[in-house]
């Protein structure tokens, strides 16, 4: 049974950092691509930053240059590290994953309905 359970969320003031963390069981990360997406409340999930089984990684814009995206299969941990937040980055930040080792274009690896399993979320809050 696939799981995915988020923790890290938090309250910090713009231009701090926050490190998500996402424990995954059920699965071998070698076969499954995995994201996090951010949700704010009344919006549809919007497609943070990805990662293929090959270690591929695909952000959108607005993550670029500021969150990382990495993954310990050691540890059974996907990792969200952002950096330099900002009042938009606010929001329930979900870990989600998809039996698939990558995905054909970024468009694709950043869209929601691509992945078929998601975690319960963390709040991520900026405040100015």
């Amino acid at each position: 049974q696939v799981q995915l359970v988020e923790s890290g969320g938090g309250s910090v003031q713009t231009g701090g950092s926050l490190r998500l963390s996402c424990l995954f069981s059920g699965y071998s990360a070698s076969t499954y691509s995995m994201a996090w997406f951010r949700q704010v409340s009344g919006e549809e999930r919007e497609g943070v930053a990805a990662i293929d089984t090959a270690g591929s990684t695909t952000y959108a814009g607005s993550a670029t240059g500021r969150f990382t995206i990495s993954q310990d299969n050691l540890k059974n941990t996907l990792y969200l590290q952002m950096n330099s937040l900002k009042p938009e980055d606010t929001g329930m930040y979900y870990c989600a994953a998809e039996n698939r080792q990558s995905f054909r274009t970024a468009i694709q690896a950043l869209r929601s309905n691509e992945y078929a399993y998601w975690g319960q979320g963390t709040q991520v809050t900026v405040s100015s």
